[in-house]
């Protein structure tokens, strides 16, 4: 398959697994946003309730998923003590549409692979909006119901922004 075969089929595989899986999402088109706080006033929610899904790559060529609310970013040293190893690398968009099949709307829904996922303990109990598996749309799915779909290890994985 090609990447534009995988890019253009992003948003049908992520509906296909989303109800393999038995998760009730709800896909919503969005307008371009110039930041996280515009696009949370868009959807009228809270930045925190927009969860990233960072394509990791670890040490020996095999990825996870980090699932980061909004306003915070990957805390390396706790991320590699729960993942038990001492390197790991935030991919670059060739390396996680590789991995995922994702160009945008990155999600471990529907990823060409179902890589490990590590959800950070601050998503749990709550209504999050993930990638949908293409630009310009955003899924609501609950995040507990997420998290037992995939397996996910949920454990405090992330700090506070730092600002640029």
């Amino acid at each position: 398959m090609s990447d534009a075969d995988r890019v253009m089929d992003g948003a049908e595989r992520f509906e296909a697994d989303a109800v393999a899986r038995g998760l009730d999402v709800e896909i919503v088109e969005h307008l371009e946003a110039q930041s996280l706080a515009e696009v949370a006033e868009l959807l009228s929610i809270e930045p925190g309730d927009i969860v990233k899904s960072l394509v990791v790559k670890r040490h020996d060529g095999s990825f996870l998923f980090a699932l980061i609310p909004g306003g915070r970013q990957i805390s390396w040293p706790k991320l590699r003590a729960v993942v038990g190893v001492n390197k790991l690398r935030m991919s670059d968009d060739g390396m996680a549409l590789d991995a995922t099949g994702y160009r945008h709307g990155v999600t471990p829904i529907g990823s060409t692979t179902a890589w490990p996922v590590v959800a950070d303990e601050r998503i749990v109990g709550r209504r999050i909006a993930v990638g949908a598996g293409t630009g310009g749309r955003i899924a609501f799915v609950d995040a507990d119901a997420l998290v037992a779909a995939y397996g996910a290890t949920v454990t405090d994985i992330s700090a506070e922004q730092s600002p640029h």
